[in-house]
């Protein structure tokens, strides 16, 4: 596997699998009717943000992430991300993959540290990914997603030191 910068050309890979996790409004904040030029531009940020693919020896775009400082000004030193792997090619360690690649790019681009600011409790996987590369949950806001299956979850602020 690969990871290297996202180009406006990935877009069209991203895309069906970006739509398909986003409208089933379980794991993002995004508003779940998001068209394409829209989730285009939420997903793909200028630069000095980035955003990568992790693809494979095909070139198969498999996982995507995008990374930026948290806050600006003063708080600028905390980097986030967010990830979004294709259902079709979950298992397969794109996650964690893309995940160890941002804390690689955060420490090198000079953050301090990388938080998490709305990670759904019942995303169970990606809570224990982040966990077991040493992210802890800071604290978690009551009732703060509605899941369609589930309703009102909490949604876990999670931080790791760099």
């Amino acid at each position: 596997m690969l990871i290297r910068e996202a180009t406006a050309e990935d877009w069209s890979a991203i895309w069906p699998f970006f739509h398909e996790i986003v409208a089933a409004g379980e794991t993002f904040s995004y508003p779940l009717d998001l068209d394409e030029n829209e989730g285009r531009d939420w997903w793909l940020p200028a630069a000095p943000n980035r955003a990568v693919v992790a693809v494979d020896e095909s070139g198969t775009v498999l996982g995507t992430a995008k990374m930026q400082n948290n806050q600006g000004g003063n708080a600028a030193h905390v980097a986030t991300a967010s990830y979004m792997v294709d259902p079709a090619r979950s298992g397969r360690g794109v996650g964690r993959a893309l995940v160890v690649h941002t804390l690689d790019w955060a420490r090198a681009a000079g953050f301090r540290s990388i938080q998490f600011n709305a990670v759904v409790e019942t995303n169970t996987h990606a809570v224990k990914l982040y966990e077991s590369l040493g992210f802890r949950i800071l604290g978690t806001v009551p009732e703060g997603f509605r899941h369609p299956a589930r309703g009102y979850v909490g949604l876990h602020i999670m931080h790791r030191a760099l």
